[in-house]
């Protein structure tokens, strides 16, 4: 089963980084400009809005589900680059040509980083899975809603504390986490149609 697993997050990984580079050619790198704590309300919104089409039955937008998981996972992946390369823009922009000149990563480099991200996710996957007994196979797609929105909640607290834990893990592991359960709903789901 664990290899399966394997198979099954490299799958899905792979439609997020065909959905992630096409982005990349309609818009650049626009999201560049985007704070860590802008990044982690977009996930939570896209987590926010899973869970109301999961409460009400329906849906008026046409995005299903499983977009904002994908989604979930690409905005993750963009929180954790920023994260190590930095959202500060260094010089500070005084224009609007500044400021694209700037945010303008080239492709090579940006994926360069989202699969250094990918392979820690996994690593931690794969270790947990271990650890866990793939327990996660035996839940609900909307208990992992809901740890989802649990995790964006700790990110945003650990944020409004400047990035400080006393104890916890901070906010890379959780994005990881978000990762590997948004990972996770979309095999379930798969897997049950």
């Amino acid at each position: 089963m664990v290899n399966q697993t394997s198979i099954q997050f490299d799958s899905v990984i792979t439609r997020c980084k065909d959905i992630f580079l096409k982005k990349m050619k309609d818009y650049g790198t626009a999201w560049r400009i985007l704070r860590v704590s802008s990044i982690t309300d977009q996930i939570f919104i896209k987590a926010q809005r899973i869970r109301s089409i999961e409460e009400k039955g329906t849906q008026w937008v046409k995005d299903g589900i499983d977009d904002e998981f994908i989604g979930i996972i690409n905005y993750c992946l963009i929180g954790l680059i920023q994260l190590e390369i930095g959202d500060e823009l260094n010089p500070p922009a005084t224009n609007l040509a500044e400021w694209q000149a700037n945010l303008v990563m080239d492709e090579d480099h940006v994926v360069k980083h989202f699969e250094h991200h990918v392979a820690e996710t996994k690593r931690l996957m794969q270790n947990k899975n271990h650890d866990y007994g793939e327990a996660w196979r035996d839940m609900r797609v909307s208990s992992m809603t809901d740890l989802i929105l649990m995790k964006l909640l700790r990110i945003k607290q650990i944020e409004d504390n400047k990035g400080e834990t006393l104890i916890s893990e901070g906010i890379e592991a959780n994005y990881h986490d978000i990762i590997n359960y948004a990972v996770f709903a979309l095999i379930k789901m798969t897997e049950e149609n």
